[in-house]
């Protein structure tokens, strides 16, 4: 039986989306968990995929509209379902159908209205065809979509394109007029700038956190851990599995241990009440290339070392191309933050709402420590746990951070 396909809450106080691709045509028939379409929230762009086998019927909206939360986007039918008249089957399920004279043009993002496309990447009603991250790329470059030719499938502008562009950019040397060729130029100003917009994404970040600073009463708890044994046991675990084991894959499985041994840790604060979880759901800090996202790892005391290894490389890989799902961002109770790869020693991270705590980890460096009276080299990392104090207290917190410190310390607590 035909339903409709509406906006599920992708985000946390996320108002409305913007429709970015559709992947199927209508008509198209799909399979349980193949993605349907493409939208752009506040945190990063996502999938909705299919809950069950089906086909396209009708889409109600065109890519580039801004679409509130809750609003119904197509018409899904059941798996081999044909509906003769589309039309009458919207207003049996509620949905006004706009006769032409009432249609609304949809709010295009980053798309020239008035300017000519080339032909292989626009249509005939002058759309450009181009990815959500290639539109967000040359947004950020100051890159005309229209002046570009496409590449991708059907002439669509992609990631390669825009960074071709770019790079051709750099390597045009400055056009001279005729008057700059007669006499010498003084040399560009020191204090010469360039304003890149903001993007979508960014400003939503930017928002999320100053919220969270001026909400949320953050108070911070540091503490240097000894890695000899941790770096031993991911390399004789390297050197058998099937799957390549990172530091972080490790410290994610140790925050979970720490969970269970302070299960008070494992909470958000709500308006009416503390939550506390029966399950340990980690979120993970992934750099894109429009800011971070924060994928959420589910039932983590459960995985092997090599399963959060596996499904981390995973969401990394979905989380560049745009490809992560709604509910994949949605939960946890706490983030692990890692800039160890860029060599920053120690530094104190933003919580992220409504979680309670966010874990910043960093580099893994020689220090001088003293064991049984003798000073001597070893291998630390400095980390900075940042907690809200409203469903924790410090007490609560550095009995977290000792558990953490000392599954660190005995790695061999992680695979048991």
């Amino acid at each position: 039986m035909a339903e409709l396909l509406r906006v599920p809450e992708v985000a946390a106080d996320t108002a409305e989306v913007v429709l970015s691709t559709w992947q199927l045509t209508e008509g198209a028939a799909f399979a349980e968990g193949d993605a349907l379409v493409a939208v752009e929230t506040d945190k990063a762009e996502v999938e909705i995929s299919a809950d069950s086998a089906g086909v396209l019927l009708k889409t109600l909206y065109e890519p580039g509209s801004e679409v509130a939360v809750g609003a119904a986007i197509a018409v899904l039918g059941a798996d081999g379902e044909h509906i003769a008249d589309v039309d009458a089957l919207l207003t049996e399920l509620g949905v006004a159908v706009a006769r032409p004279a009432e249609t609304k043009q949809p709010v295009r993002r980053e798309i020239p209205e008035s300017r000519p496309a080339p032909a292989q990447s626009a249509d005939r009603g002058g759309r450009i065809f181009a990815s959500p991250l290639a539109r967000r790329q040359a947004k950020e470059a100051g890159l005309d979509l229209a002046e570009l030719t496409g590449t991708g499938p059907g002439g669509r502008i992609v990631r390669r394109d825009i960074e071709a562009a770019i790079a051709a950019r750099r390597q045009e040397p400055p056009e001279a007029s005729p008057q700059q060729a007669e006499s010498p130029q003084p040399a560009p100003r020191s204090d010469a700038y360039e304003d890149v917009p903001h993007s979508r994404m960014r400003r939503a970040i930017a928002a999320r956190l100053t919220e969270s600073k001026q909400t949320t009463p953050h108070f911070y708890l540091r503490a240097r851990i000894q890695v000899e044994a941790l770096l031993a046991l991911r390399e004789q675990v390297n050197s058998t599995g099937p799957v390549r084991v990172s530091v972080n894959d490790l410290l994610i499985k140790a925050v979970a241990k720490a969970h269970a041994a302070v299960p008070g840790m494992n909470a958000i604060w709500l308006p009416d009440a503390i939550r506390r979880f029966h399950h340990v759901d980690v979120s993970v800090a992934v750099a894109t290339g429009g800011g971070l996202v924060t994928p959420v790892l589910r039932g983590v005391e459960d995985m092997s070392v090599s399963a959060i290894a596996g499904r981390m490389r995973d969401y990394v890989d979905r989380a560049k191309n745009g490809g992560l799902r709604p509910e994949e961002l949605q939960g946890g109770s706490i983030t692990i933050s890692n800039l160890g790869m860029f060599g920053v020693a120690e530094f104190d991270a933003i919580i992220n709402p409504p979680q309670a705590a966010i874990l910043a980890v960093g580099a893994v460096r020689e220090e001088a420590v003293v064991r049984d009276g003798q000073v001597v080299p070893a291998e630390v990392i400095d980390v900075v746990l940042s907690v809200d104090h409203r469903p924790a207290d410090g007490a609560l917190a550095a009995k977290w951070l000792d558990a953490f410190t000392k599954t660190v310390e005995n790695p061999l607590q992680i695979l048991i």
